[in-house]
């Protein structure tokens, strides 16, 4: 029998006992403990709040002052979602963004739910080293997402090393978030203000490493027609992303070790030594004890970057994480691209029954491959690639972990009306309109090979009105064009 994973803790505020207590077993659905506190007043009894990911509290007169003493109070304190139940909030606009990360109302929707909870987890880590003037949140989160246990253990280790300057190896499958994680202790670091330089080491050829790795001089190979830093030079005070490590050559594994016993190096052409203050973040998909054991890796290079080990799950050993994921993904999309998708539960099985060979990497790619498929529409089982649904869900959903299932069944799924979905910043209607029309146009007359009274009636529309739309829109039939 497998452990219990860790759940994250969430406080209740809530003087009404019903509401406090549905809101409590919607919490313990998606794997959160809630804890509940009928008054304000009774939070100094509790001590350190430090402990809670989010602090859910109703509206009452003087909350943002409660909410600022509180912050006050604790060097820690976790953000605060409000929960307006039906009523008016009394608050304007600017109290409610610079006091509360959300809010929430009667009708509590999933979707809702997890994404507060997120951006509470997400501000709740940034807390972890105050950020600087100047400095912005890069993109951390895409594959750190999720409740799993091996999930939150990649998240508890990078708060745990991020403030030292222990040497880190990220080892797991390609498409995991190496890169992400490799960030992430960058971000959290005391030295988050200077750059962080990220290089894969097998993409480029062997004997142009040393040069990219540690600069050369002007005139010291075929070609260098100037002098030129090399990454180590340009992460100078910050962080190095040494990514598939396992693919470098043995000669270069003596160069680097040397680096990291001496912290300097020269430039290629240079006997001139250069003193190096660079963290070293290294990450690789390979068995590197197996390439040891083949000579094709340095044993004291190995135990040199395996200072603190970190190990990252593949997406198919964490499915219950799959629907967040998912939320995640189509919320940056939505930002990003401005487009979207919703997936129906047979859609959303499939992907949690999928063995995901890519990791997140594949998941996000068709994630944005689904949103210029089916932009603001709904996505079923059928729209997805064959491969994720060989065998039909019918028996494959047997064997759908149990966590995983609950998540599906919480998310806001797609109605069986089809509905699509409006975007944030609105639309064109009538474009958008005109652009389907023309879409399913086009389509009817491809498949009637051009045949307009054909294609007229698979459009339920007489031959005349579609000769007209043509016209208008200025569509030839498949054989007219050249």
């Amino acid at each position: 029998m497998s452990a219990k994973k860790e759940t994250s803790k969430i406080l209740i505020v809530e003087p009404r006992a019903d509401n406090a207590q549905r809101l409590s077993h919607q919490l313990e659905f998606i794997d959160f403990e809630a804890k509940l506190h009928s008054s304000p007043d009774l939070l100094e009894s509790l001590g350190d709040v430090s402990e809670f990911q989010a602090i859910l509290v109703a509206n009452f007169h003087g909350i943002v002052d409660w909410a600022e003493k509180l912050k006050a109070k604790h060097e820690k304190c976790p953000p605060f979602i409000l929960m307006l139940g039906d009523q008016p909030a009394d608050l304007s606009q600017s109290e409610i963004e610079n006091t509360f990360i959300g809010c929430l109302k009667n009708d509590i929707r999933y979707g809702t739910l997890s994404d507060l909870l997120h951006r509470a987890e997400v501000r709740g880590s940034a807390n972890t080293v105050p950020p600087k003037e100047g400095t912005q949140n890069p993109e951390l989160f895409r594959s750190l997402v999720g409740n799993s246990r091996a999930i939150v253990r990649v998240r508890k280790m990078v708060d745990q090393v991020a403030p030292t300057e222990a040497t880190v190896l990220i080892l797991g499958e390609s498409g995991t978030g190496k890169e992400v994680v490799a960030r992430n202790i960058h971000y959290y670091s005391n030295r988050r203000n200077k750059p962080f330089v990220p290089i894969n080491c097998g993409a480029i050829p062997s004997e142009l490493l040393e040069s990219e790795l540690f600069g050369h001089e002007k005139g010291s190979f075929t070609g260098a027609i100037g002098a030129r830093q090399g990454r180590f030079e340009l992460a100078e005070g910050g962080t190095i992303f040494l990514d598939e490590i396992g693919d470098m050559p043995l000669t270069m594994q003596v160069k680097l070790l040397r680096v990291i016993q001496e912290r300097s190096f020269e430039r290629v052409g240079s006997n001139k030594s250069i003193k190096s203050d660079v963290r070293i973040v290294a990450a690789t998909h390979r068995n590197l004890e197996q390439l040891i054991e083949d000579g094709r890796f340095r044993e004291d290079l190995y135990y040199r970057l395996n200072v603190f080990p970190i190990e990252m799950p593949p997406l198919n050993s964490r499915s219950e994480d799959l629907p967040l994921l998912v939320n995640e993904l189509i919320t940056r999309l939505e930002h990003e691209k401005k487009s979207s998708v919703r997936l129906t539960p047979a859609a959303m099985m499939a992907l949690c029954n999928y063995d995901w060979p890519g990791n997140v990497r594949e998941l996000a790619n068709m994630m944005e491959r689904l949103t210029i498929l089916h932009p603001y529409g709904v996505v079923d089982v059928n729209d997805l690639s064959p491969k994720m649904s060989p065998h039909g869900l019918s028996e494959s959903a047997e064997d759908t972990d149990s966590s995983a299932m609950s998540m599906i069944k919480g998310m806001p799924q797609a109605p069986l009306n089809n509905k699509p979905r409006l975007p944030r910043d609105g639309i064109d209607l009538k474009q958008h309109l005109t652009e389907i029309e023309i879409s399913l146009i086009e389509q009817a007359l491809d498949e009637c090979s051009g045949v307009v009274a054909h294609a007229a009636n698979r459009l339920k529309i007489r031959r005349t009105t579609l000769v007209e739309k043509m016209r208008k829109y200025n569509i030839q039939r498949p054989e007219e064009v050249s």
